[in-house]
């Protein structure tokens, strides 16, 4: 078994430990909550309240109830919901296209923008212009993404009513205002990430040889600095996506957008465990495996990345 591989089996091996863990903390965390799963609870006699337990498994000590919900997620199985008369699979499944729709559409956005401004910063070091373009990434990553969406519903849907303010039923229309709110984040993150790359390599000796050969400053940028920086950019792309996803919770609740935020929202409202444990569990194994597939590319093709007897990166 050469280094490589035993690489890629290390990463695999931490990879399902995280999973084990976070699927075990959340479940304990599940039966820590106040309140109970059913609406209307005090409605209920004794004997209906036994009848639910035993549908939903909560008759059995919790040790098992842990065991079952293990081997559930070994299968796929994520349980059923508590509120709707269906699986939890069925139901986060249902919801994933909005959610995946705003989180693709910010990413590209907001690492766009932010390249750019990035970008410009870096050339005009120590200007105003790099300094106003600091001053944004630090606002946008200081504010709140739900505060820049409640400033975008005032502007562009009461003072100049041309977007719609919420709901998901007038196509890609609908998910603008929601996908500049949740953009915010992301294009201050590569705004700072592009400025500070791209100093580094315009400071760069092979950056010194290009000039020297007689290549213009916008040539020498845009052949081989920007190429340079974008390359690690890149491989934080993946669980950026997927930090997108997961922070578009309380924008889908701002907008009225029927994604998986908005599910996991109403199933905290509502202790809907299975449903709660299932979004955790989701996003989990997206940014997990995000992680793994970056780790596993760098490892690859990275010549800078050596693996040591152990399988670890030096």
């Amino acid at each position: 078994m050469n280094q490589y591989t035993k690489y890629i089996l290390k990463r695999i091996f931490y990879m399902i430990v995280t999973l084990f863990l976070i699927a075990t903390i959340t479940f304990f965390l599940m039966k820590l909550l106040p309140g109970s799963p059913y609406a209307n609870e005090e409605n209920l006699t004794d004997a209906q309240l036994q009848i639910m337990n035993a549908k939903y498994g909560l008759d059995k000590p919790v040790w098992m109830q842990y065991f079952i919900y293990l081997g559930g997620l070994v299968r796929l199985d994520l349980g059923m919901s508590f509120q709707y008369n269906s699986t939890v699979l069925n139901l986060l499944s249902s919801r994933v296209g909005p959610s995946f729709q705003i989180g693709l559409q910010a990413l590209i956005f907001g690492m766009g923008m932010g390249t750019l401004l990035g970008l410009v910063a870096a050339m005009k070091q120590n200007t105003i212009v790099d300094t106003g373009a600091t001053f944004f990434a630090i606002i946008g990553r200081s504010v709140p993404s739900f505060v820049f969406a409640v400033v975008l519903q005032l502007v562009f849907g009461v003072i100049f009513p041309i977007l719609p303010i919420a709901l998901w039923n007038q196509g890609f229309i609908s998910s603008i205002l929601p996908t500049l709110a949740l953009s915010i984040s992301p294009v201050a993150d590569s705004a700072r990430f592009i400025r500070t790359e791209m100093v580094e390599v315009l400071q760069s000796d092979y950056m010194e040889l290009a000039r020297a050969k007689g290549l213009s400053r916008m040539e020498v940028v845009m052949k081989h600095g920007v190429r340079n920086a974008l390359i690690p950019l890149v491989t934080i792309a993946g669980p950026m996506l997927v930090g997108l996803m997961t922070g578009s919770m309380v924008i889908e609740n701002i907008f009225a957008i029927p994604g998986i935020g908005e599910q996991f929202v109403k199933s905290i409202l509502t202790n809907d465990y299975p449903t709660i444990m299932g979004v955790t569990m989701m996003y989990s194994f997206l940014l997990v495996v995000t992680i793994l597939i970056v780790d596993l590319l760098y490892g690859f093709i990275d010549p800078r990345i050596r693996l040591t007897q152990g399988g670890e990166a030096s």
